[in-house]
């Protein structure tokens, strides 16, 4: 604060009150300017973290359902796999999955089938969901069905 002083002239009080004042308006600007970048890209990057989070989430759960459905097939004799048409037929999620409300009705899964030989089917089981962010993602896993049984199942991305 500048005190009155009776010697000196206006023009030198009001130097000696500007170099005491605060920020400039355009210091003010630039400094809300470079706030404005920082929280708009904080926001950007929580919310790809976000999607990455749901994508990560959702295809574990896709991982879980499919491999819950082989395990059944793995149980099924030869007869009731060899009766599965050899095409791409819609398959009910199990209820241990849609009694969650998060998964609920998002995820849908198909079976195909195709015949390789003579007691040789190999299947292919592909759920597909809705993304955080509108995209359709859908993950598969195949397996080779025989007569004497059922062989390790692969995991391919769609």
């Amino acid at each position: 604060m500048v005190t009155f002083n009776p010697r000196l002239t206006a023009r030198e009080r009001l130097r000696s009150r500007k170099t005491n004042s605060g920020f400039t308006i355009l210091e003010v600007m630039m400094a809300a300017i470079v706030m404005a970048l920082a929280i708009t890209t904080s926001i950007t990057t929580m919310q790809r973290g976000f999607l990455t989070l749901d994508t990560a989430r959702n295809t574990t759960i896709a991982g879980q359902i499919m491999q819950s459905e082989f395990e059944k097939m793995r149980l099924a004799s030869w007869t009731t796999v060899d009766a599965y048409a050899s095409s791409t037929d819609p398959l009910a999620v199990d209820s241990s999955f849609t009694a969650n409300a998060y998964v609920g009705t998002r995820f849908t899964m198909a079976r195909t089938v195709t015949l390789i030989r003579t007691g040789m089917k190999q299947i292919t089981l592909t759920v597909t969901w809705r993304n955080y962010d509108g995209r359709f993602i859908s993950r598969s896993y195949s397996s080779y069905y025989g007569q004497n049984g059922l062989y390790d199942y692969f995991y391919n991305s769609i």
